[in-house]
């Protein structure tokens, strides 16, 4: 009886570009750990041989990041914070919280420092419509996630996840309320920022970026101090350290795109912003020449 030969029978060749990729990783897994360099490296030759898409690359590269950076780097600072004073009626509390469009509030005592725990919209309003509700934004507060700038990012994702807290407050080293961060923010470090359609294009790069028609695209985290070196102004950064703090608390709201505010010489229109924070202004300057 003729003996079956289909065991010597040749599998399918593998081409050789993705024999290249197939090749390394099996090196990387069968030897030392490799460097995140060398991951992101094959990651980015894996997605030029058109075996993931550049959008996956872009989430894969961000959760790597995540692992590297702190809170501190990337949380929202206190001057662009939207709090609730504890000691307001109902009512104010409830325009506060249309105005800012936002889903979970700090609130404080008489002390911006003294967090007595966080406020949520949906609690408020049932608070609001109950019959024989509570008698204080007391009741229906939750309580405060306390943490240090210096908490690593992908540790306060994975606490998020547990805990299914969606908010952080952010203490600096004395005691005192440096800013906060949501469970969004850390995801937005994975998947990227999601542009408005009308978002004026800006350069990433720089702060303050000069445009073709005299205008200012500046970043609102830009400090005071530099703000003023630019353009010889002498805005005070004795309450707010960016001139997004300064806008926002000249507003008294947090702003949507297009609002628009005059300073003196300097007029300033809102350029971005989402549900959490002001990004970028669009500044023009009266009278004068910024060079």
């Amino acid at each position: 009886m003729p003996e079956d030969d289909s065991s010597t029978s040749h599998a399918p060749e593998i081409p050789e570009k993705r024999r290249s990729w197939l090749d390394r990783i099996s090196s990387m897994l069968s030897g030392e750990p490799s460097t995140r360099d060398d991951l992101v490296e094959l990651l980015r030759d894996v997605q030029a041989d058109g075996l993931i898409a550049a959008d996956t690359l872009k989430m894969m590269e961000g959760a790597l990041t995540v692992s590297e950076l702190s809170v501190g780097d990337v949380m929202i600072p206190r001057s662009q914070m939207v709090m609730l004073s504890a000691d307001e009626p109902f009512i104010e509390l409830m325009k506060h919280v249309v105005e800012s469009g936002h889903s979970r509030f700090p609130v404080h005592g008489d002390d911006k420092d003294e967090i007595l725990g966080v406020l949520l919209a949906k609690d408020l309003l049932r608070g609001v419509v109950a019959d024989n509700g509570p008698a204080s934004v007391h009741e229906l507060l939750r309580p405060a996630v306390l943490i240090p700038e210096s908490k690593r990012l992908d540790v306060l994702l994975r606490e998020f996840r547990q805990s299914r807290n969606h908010m952080a407050i952010v203490i600096d080293e004395y005691g005192g309320v440096a800013g906060l961060l949501t469970i969004e923010d850390v995801l937005e470090q994975i998947v990227g920022e999601i542009d408005d359609e009308h978002d004026d294009a800006e350069d990433p790069g720089a702060l303050i970026a000069a445009q073709a028609d005299g205008q200012y695209v500046v970043d609102a985290l830009t400090p005071i101090a530099d703000f003023n070196e630019r353009f010889s102004a002498d805005f005070g950064d004795d309450e707010y350290d960016t001139i997004g703090g300064l806008v926002t608390a000249a507003i008294g709201h947090l702003p949507e795109a297009g609002e628009e505010l005059t300073l003196g010489r300097f007029g300033f229109r809102v350029a971005r912003a989402d549900a959490r924070r002001l990004h970028a202004l669009l500044v023009s300057i009266h009278g004068d020449d910024a060079g």
